[in-house]
């Protein structure tokens, strides 16, 4: 006779009954949102066969070039299917863009001249953008602040959402570029939607319509069923080692937006008047073309992950962000520990739970770009791909681990009961949560 998975779950991976039962009961409560992100997964994904039919894509457009790359015309049709996808005019997606970072970098150098004004209306940027923009600290290292691009921000709301009429007296005749970032980041707020991406470009546009909206739209790829470009955006960045990447593409990273601005960027990334004409594949273009293929049903998977981790450990007494029956605009999972110890063992946990390097344990470190300690679990087939699941926070107050990815929900799932397996073992669990007492 077959084991059954209640008895499997208890040998190989050590889960008491209470956990497996309690695992059960997360799985009834998420059902209608695992049907409502099926939906949204199946309507992108015909959206992207669509885009290939459309495209006409051969196993031709599959092959490699080498050297400068003339003509490769694989890498030149699937620039038009991202921006097609998206909902821009023009696209550059290459392997010589090393990351989401990279991207923007190209989108803000190729687009902004010494005396324009870049406003950032959600608050502090990601981590790894603060030496690009600049500050005293960083003066002579080559930031935006060193060629004369002034920076200001917006900060959100109290309750995380982004502040409209700050923004209206922010923008001025200067402000040449508005940065939208559209994840939360390391921050305990909402990601943004499509419709909030929505308006905060019609507010901008209002008091200046020349204004560049540059939306940074890592992690947000194919979670809902419309990309910014469809909402008025000017300009979109991210990485392919996350969504649209599908767990396939090796390295990359993308950017989408009206051609002038793409333009722009293809000179910062290599050479005016060479812009996007060069760089050759070197055979990854199988890789990101089924890697965009595959991207929708992937993120779906991510998704129904992050919902049954955000409800079991909203059970088990942990505050979470997005709750599990929230609103998502990206595939990020945010859980508060309180207390830097249980941190560490819930990144430990997951890493633990990792199809590669398992028997790892990370601990927190300094790492490049961030002001504080890191730690980040990542067992992954291609180094640092946030579309496999990962589990990373910096080590400050209040303590919050950012789950995300997720090549399959089955993944995400037996992560999350051993982590919260380990966090009961250890008595991390909170006092009045339902978990049994030790």
């Amino acid at each position: 006779m077959f084991m059954t998975l209640k008895n499997f779950l208890k040998r190989a991976y050590d889960l008491d009954s209470w956990l497996i039962e309690l695992a059960e009961k997360v799985e009834r409560d998420a059902s209608v949102m695992y049907r409502e992100i099926e939906d949204t997964s199946r309507y992108n994904q015909l959206k992207v066969l669509h885009s290939f039919r459309e495209a006409g894509v051969t196993e031709y457009h599959l092959k490699e070039t080498t050297g400068y790359g003339y003509g490769d015309l694989g890498r030149d049709t699937l620039d038009k299917i991202y921006a097609r996808l998206f909902g821009f005019e023009a696209g550059l997606v290459r392997a010589q863009i090393v990351s989401g970072t990279h991207a923007l970098a190209l989108a803000l150098y190729g687009n902004l001249k010494p005396g324009d004004h870049l406003l950032s209306v959600t608050g502090e940027p990601y981590d790894t953008l603060t030496e690009i923009i600049g500050s005293e600290e960083t003066r002579g290292a080559g930031s935006l602040r060193d060629l004369g691009v002034t920076f200001s921000r917006v900060p959100l709301l109290p309750t995380g959402v982004p502040d409209l009429e700050g923004i209206k007296t922010a923008v001025t005749p200067d402000t040449r570029m508005v940065y939208i970032q559209r994840s939360s980041g390391y921050s305990w707020r909402s990601s943004l939607t499509i419709e909030k991406i929505r308006e905060i470009i019609q507010t901008v546009k209002q008091v200046n319509p020349n204004t560049i909206c540059l939306v940074d739209n890592c992690y947000g790829e194919f979670v809902q069923r419309a990309e910014p470009g469809e909402v008025g955006a000017d300009l979109a960045a991210g990485s392919l080692i996350k969504n649209p990447g599908g767990g396939l593409a090796p390295t990359g990273g993308y950017l989408v937006g009206k051609k002038e601005y793409i333009q722009g960027a293809a000179r910062r990334m290599t050479a005016p008047g060479i812009e996007g004409n060069v760089g050759s594949s070197l055979g990854v273009n199988r890789w990101f073309y089924q890697g965009l293929y595959m991207s929708p049903h992937i993120v779906g998977e991510s998704l129904k992950g992050a919902v049954f981790a955000a409800r079991l450990f909203e059970r088990l007494g942990l505050k979470v962000s997005p709750r599990y029956d929230g609103e998502r605009g990206d595939i990020i999972q945010a859980i508060e520990f309180g207390r830097p110890e249980s941190l560490v063992q819930f990144c430990q946990a997951v890493q633990g739970c990792s199809p590669v390097d398992s028997m790892a344990k990370p601990v927190p470190g300094q790492l490049p770009g961030y002001d504080h300690e890191v730690i980040m679990a990542a067992g992954c087939f291609v180094q640092g791909a946030t579309l496999e699941l990962s589990a990373d926070a910096p080590m400050r107050e209040p303590y919050i681990a950012y789950l995300q990815g997720g090549l399959m929900a089955d993944h995400t799932w037996i992560a999350a009961l051993c982590a919260a397996q380990s966090l009961w073992q250890h008595g991390y669990l909170p006092s009045g949560s339902c978990a049994p007492a030790r």
